[in-house]
């Protein structure tokens, strides 16, 4: 019979605040003896139907959603690549770098991408799954039957490869420097190609801009360039399309396509940017903070197509119970009363300016807020939020761009913002467990992922009592299956409670998924904002792609919009009829 892992988390276990002992008694009696038959490790493997029973009743009592079922791949049989500790994360293989290759890696928040690239940075070394008995350099080397890897770490160990990586966090930049971008990127310059990379990125102007004053796409661009100028050999992008419009996000793919000779990889949850930047795709599957597994190299379509169906054909791993849909979800009509009409607004912050027309939005209304980086989107949320561009009477809630990290427990700050309404079963259902925070009621706010910090500040701004509900940038740090829960999410909140929401982002799926109807921001970056809308999102869509250049198709098997490549047929086709975006 199949075995399963029953696991008691004990980031989630606090046993001075609980009198069930879990780690330490046997509610089925199953072991024969005194004690607990999973042991101090706090976790075991089980026949399937045994550890289904007691799972049953062990996760109703216990206050902290701390035991959890792991069903274990054949492979998790074998020594882990790393095991951190007792219980804790464990990984499973590594991405195979490969010269003058960009290798995508797609998988889960909290999956194993970042101890992979610490791996293969030097910066920790794999533990053969013995943490208390660290091998030999040479044990590591052996241990890898790929040859290709077991040449990476003789070279490795030897100081023979040098790393440069672009993180996750570039909004946490200004805390680590100050002063302004050109002055970083002089600094990191080992090829003197700053000041081109920036052009190319379109981003000149940021070379005498202070860092405190540059927006989330700003700060990615120079990110992205201070990791390319470094001389190495290998090159690990994480997440480089957070922040970055569409315009921005192909021109970074084009930029990082440039590396010639070396080994790139790329994490991203974006899936057209990953589709159109990466020559081979590796997946990680696993149980989120739990292990991770990489996957054979795939074709970087299928590789994509099959993650989102939850279904490894050549590992023979089914990894998600549910395959990825990106069919629109069926919502209620929209109610056609006005919520909130906003007047025209116009805006001075320092050189730039913004102008918005007079608009409205109905109840139960999503409007999907795009265009490029610097042109006063978050201004426009801001100026919302501050009830500079309306009446009094409107109550705007306000999840801003960047995030920060907070005191306390995810539990204290969402009790805060929702007060009785935490307690309610409406609460519970659609808010924590529609975005996974059940889970996390008892983590440290500090010990969040970016992804997990996200979903906390989407819940805290939706627990507000408010008309309108303005979220900057929702999608980023979040991975594929989060991000359309946090569209339904929103979507469903906005319809079910009668109000209305504004959502500036750049993923197009996400934006296609949530979205009712857009306003469209035109201009010139950094110096002049203005909108085009409320329209329809058909219109909003191609009239950004248009302003891009970019047209746009559904893949045939999972609907996801895909980017055609530019003068292809279809490409060509799609631009003579001025239809930018799919029908």
């Amino acid at each position: 019979m199949r075995k399963v892992a029953v696991v008691v988390d004990r980031e989630k276990c606090f046993p001075s605040k609980c009198s069930h002992e879990c780690i330490k008694y046997d509610p089925l009696n199953r072991s024969g003896k005194e004690g607990f038959h999973i042991g101090p490790s706090g976790k075991a493997e089980l026949d399937e139907a045994l550890a289904q029973e007691f799972h049953a009743i062990c996760s109703k009592v216990c206050p902290f959603q701390a035991i959890h079922l792991v069903k274990l791949p054949e492979r998790l049989n074998e020594e882990p690549l790393h095991r951190y500790g007792r219980n804790q994360f464990e990984l499973f293989r590594l991405p195979i770098p490969k010269k003058g290759v960009i290798v995508g890696i797609l998988g889960r928040n909290g999956i194993g991408k970042s101890t992979a690239f610490e791996i293969l940075s030097g910066k920790l070394r794999p533990n053969l799954g013995k943490f208390d008995h660290p091998p030999s350099d040479a044990e590591i080397i052996q241990s890898f039957a790929s040859l290709p890897l077991r040449e990476y770490f003789t070279n490795l160990f030897a100081g023979k490869i040098k790393v440069s990586y672009k993180p996750q966090r570039v909004d946490l930049l200004p805390k680590f420097f100050s002063g302004k971008a050109g002055e970083l990127l002089a600094k990191v310059d080992e090829k003197g190609q700053a000041k081109e990379l920036l052009q190319e990125l379109g981003a000149s102007h940021l070379w005498d801009r202070e860092l405190t004053k540059l927006s989330g796409g700003e700060l990615q661009k120079v990110a992205i360039v201070a990791a390319m100028v470094k001389i190495a050999d290998f090159y690990f992008f994480d997440e480089p399309a957070s922040f970055l419009d569409i315009t921005s996000r192909m021109a970074a793919a084009r930029v990082i396509q440039k590396l010639k000779g070396v080994s790139v990889l790329v994490a991203e949850h974006d899936l057209a940017t990953l589709d159109y930047l990466s020559d081979e795709l590796q997946m990680v599957y696993g149980e989120p903070s739990a292990f991770g597994v990489f996957s054979q190299s795939k074709a970087v379509k299928r590789g994509i197509n099959e993650y989102l169906d939850g279904f490894l054909p050549d590992e023979n791993v089914r990894f998600r119970n549910y395959a990825i849909s990106f069919q629109k979800p069926a919502f209620r009509g929209l109610s056609p009363k006005v919520l909130f009409a906003y007047p025209e607004i116009k805006k001075q912050v320092g050189s730039f300016s913004l102008t918005v027309h007079p608009g409205a939005i109905n109840k139960g209304q999503v409007l999907a807020v795009m265009g490029p980086n610097g042109l006063g989107k978050s201004t426009f949320l801001n100026v919302l939020a501050a009830k500079e561009g309306h009446g009094n009477d409107i109550v705007v809630a306000h999840k801003p761009q960047y995030i920060q990290y907070v005191d306390g427990v995810v539990e204290d700050y969402l009790r805060a913002k929702a007060g009785d309404l935490f307690d309610t079963g409406w609460y519970k259902t659609n808010i924590l467990e529609k975005l996974g925070l059940q889970r996390l009621l008892k983590n440290e706010v500090k010990h969040l992922s970016g992804g997990e910090l996200q979903k906390m500040y989407i819940a805290g701004c939706l627990s507000e009592s408010a008309d309108v509900f303005a979220l900057d940038e929702p999608s980023a740090f979040i991975d594929v299956e989060d991000r359309l829960k946090v569209a339904e999410v929103i979507k469903e909140f906005t319809q079910k409670k009668e109000v209305c929401a504004i959502v500036v982002d750049h993923d197009v799926q996400f934006v296609d998924y949530l979205g009712d109807a857009m306003l469209v921001f035109e201009g010139v970056p950094g110096s002049e904002g203005h909108v085009i809308g409320p329209c329809s999102k058909e219109e909003g869509m191609n009239r950004v792609l248009k302003m891009l250049e970019i047209t746009y198709r559904l893949d045939k098997e999972t609907l996801r919009p895909r980017i055609n490549k530019i003068d292809s047929q279809l490409d060509k086709e799609q631009k003579l009829k001025g239809k930018y975006y799919y029908n």
